[in-house]
């Protein structure tokens, strides 16, 4: 018998495979294979499918049509490691949910830490060469310090090095890595490219799905481009990158304006003489369990300036913003000061909340009961994560305006929970803008956006902070999506040196 070179082994095939989602078909006829010797990325704008393909080849979403061939026993599901948004989504409402058993026992001492996530699924019985993987991962990735944190308590990248290891645990010759540099700083970035170099001079098969081409590792070689949830293009990387294929698989938006009918702009007089101050800082300290985050920390915040926030994973960036909004107990452990107001001096929360906009991953794991993303931006008048109270005409009016601005028609009316992880970003910054916010916080807002609307974001971000009356905190690792309004810089470390700039 004839030998086949390793070229010519298949991998994993797609045959004519058609997936539903509810009411409606997506990936209609999607034919793909991929090769033993083969990387692959997946392109596209949000919303074309790029997490529901992906879904299909770990067997978390079934196909109606077609077949699925897997020719190799590392292709089967149980053997394939998945690093998403929708997993950290899942393990944080998961570990939220436990509190009501805690409530009701009274035990609030007991939170999943990082090291029983990543150890997930592993048998008692693990044998020595098991932990001795989990304690190279561990230090591949440099997240011994925080193995023993409840995973409620970690930082958005901190978190993501946590699946991205929970991965590496589960797979030994297959991976898909759906957006997983967002929320990493500038180290962890260079160091995750260095591990994929690695893992696929190993033999590794590796699927990337994302967004930005400079995150597109030299291991890749093949590139499939997907649009309005079906096949665009595929083929080698030299071939699909070209200039003209990206542009037609990115069209942007031609109606962009900077006609904000819900926010009155104020001249610039007015804006500067204001000394207002929206939020003040003094001595904070805050801890878990004995490890501070922040140490001694002073900060304060005037009407007139937006600060854009950086620093490394773990130098409580997170924990600073949740101070402010409400959502983290130790605030009243401290001296915090919000609109004049000392935290813990009679206000309420509500009543700080109405002033304020967010836009975070935390509030978008929130969401995950069935509504529409009309309702969820209706939502942000009442600050509840949900709609429990009756709209007026004129909100009803204003959310329509916010939802046409961002050019979110096409899913304002389709259940939030079905939207992609990018198009829940977008009805969130809605949102977040409905009500005419005095201070917006907006923590890593381009997180799993497509570089359209990141593009049309980041202008809208910019003519708020320059001709409008709020004010904003930019939370980002992308030194090159920091807004031109930007008046005032914070870097953050995690020696605790906090250096305002």
């Amino acid at each position: 018998m004839q030998s086949v070179s390793i070229s010519e082994k298949r991998f994993i095939t797609l045959d004519n495979i058609t997936v539903r989602v509810r009411d409606r078909h997506i990936l209609a006829q999607t034919c793909w294979e991929i090769k033993a010797d083969q990387n692959w990325a997946i392109l596209g704008p949000n919303g074309s499918g790029k997490s529901s393909l992906a879904r299909v080849l770990c067997g978390d979403l079934p196909y109606v049509k077609g077949k699925i061939i897997r020719h190799s026993a590392c292709a089967a599901p149980k053997h394939i490691g998945n690093v998403s948004f929708e997993i950290h989504e899942r393990l944080i409402a998961r570990e939220k949910y436990q509190d009501y058993s805690r409530d009701f026992s009274g035990k609030w001492d007991s939170f999943e830490t990082a090291r029983q996530t990543i150890l997930t699924g592993l048998q008692p019985t693990a044998s020595t060469d098991e932990f001795t993987e989990f304690d190279r991962i561990a230090d591949l990735l440099e997240i011994r310090y925080l193995l023993d944190r409840g995973i409620r308590f970690l930082s958005g990248g901190e978190m993501r090095k946590v699946i991205i290891a929970r991965a590496l645990m589960k797979t030994s010759g297959f991976l898909i890595l759906d957006e997983p540099f967002e929320g990493l700083d500038a180290r962890s970035k260079k160091q995750l490219k260095q591990t994929i170099r690695t893992l696929t001079c190993q033999g590794v098969r590796l699927i990337l799905i994302t967004h930005r081409f400079d995150e597109i590792t030299p291991a890749i070689s093949h590139v499939l481009c997907l649009k309005n949830c079906q096949v665009f293009c595929q083929g080698e990387r030299s071939d699909v990158l070209k200039s003209e294929r990206i542009k037609a698989l990115y069209q942007p938006k031609t109606h962009f304006h900077y006609n904000i009918p819900e926010i009155s702009p104020k001249n610039t007089h007015e804006r500067m003489a204001d000394t207002e101050i929206f939020v003040k800082m003094k001595n904070v300290t805050v801890a878990y369990n004995g490890i501070k985050v922040l140490d001694n920390f002073c900060w304060t915040v005037r009407r007139g300036q937006n600060w854009a926030v950086t620093g490394p994973n773990g130098s409580g960036k997170s924990t600073l913003l949740s101070l402010i909004t409400g959502d983290n107990l130790q605030a009243y452990a401290n001296e915090i000061y919000l609109f004049g107001k000392r935290r813990g001096s009679g206000e309420t929360l509500w009543e700080l909340k109405k002033r304020i906009g967010l836009v975070s991953s935390e509030l978008q794991v929130r969401y995950r009961k069935q509504m529409r993303g009309y309702d969820v931006v209706l939502s942000g008048f009442f600050d509840s994560v949900g709609l429990y109270r009756r709209a007026n005409a004129q909100q009803r009016i204003r959310t329509s305006q916010q939802i046409e601005f961002l050019g979110i028609e096409n899913i304002a009316h389709k259940p939030f929970d079905q939207l992609s992880y990018g198009e829940k970003r977008m009805v969130l910054l809605a949102r977040s803008l409905v009500k005419a916010p005095r201070l917006l916080i907006l923590d890593e807002p381009c997180q799993g956006l497509d570089r359209t609307n990141r593009q049309m974001i980041l202008k809208l971000i910019d003519h708020i902070g320059a001709n409008t009356d709020t004010w904003f905190l930019y939370v980002t690792h992308y030194e090159d999506e920091i807004p031109s309004s930007v008046t005032h810089r914070l870097r953050m470390e995690k020696a605790g040196e906090q250096l305002p700039s």
